[in-house]
């Protein structure tokens, strides 16, 4: 499925990456493609991937924030809570994350 080929239907799903956790650029789109099979088969239509590139962090992590709360998104995926660490303790700021935005953090390595 292209970009251009979203199902407005199904409630939209954001992801994010931290680049840093990857050994190449080409598993950035790996992981892209993983997410948007990840939404197919959750129901979602996937939306962008914010990807965090060393050195600029926060940035890609505020930008997914406040596009999840301008665009009330339900629901944001990660490869692993390894990702969200770019805060702190991953486990926290997921707890954080969903209390401050009401969205779910889902992770696709999850059993």
């Amino acid at each position: 499925m292209s970009p251009h080929d979203e199902d407005f239907t199904r409630p939209l799903l954001l992801g994010y990456v931290r680049r840093d956790l990857l050994v190449t650029d080409g598993q950035v789109g790996e992981l892209e493609r993983q997410m948007t099979k990840f939404a197919q088969k959750e129901g979602f239509s996937m939306g962008f991937t914010y990807v965090e590139k060393p050195g600029t962090q926060p940035a890609a992590f505020e930008a997914l924030f406040e596009s999840v709360k301008r665009y009330e998104v339900t629901a944001v995926v990660l490869p692993s809570l390894l990702h969200f660490a770019v805060l702190g303790a991953s486990h926290d700021i997921r707890d954080s994350f969903e209390r401050a935005t009401g969205a779910r953090v889902l992770v696709l390595d999850s059993p």
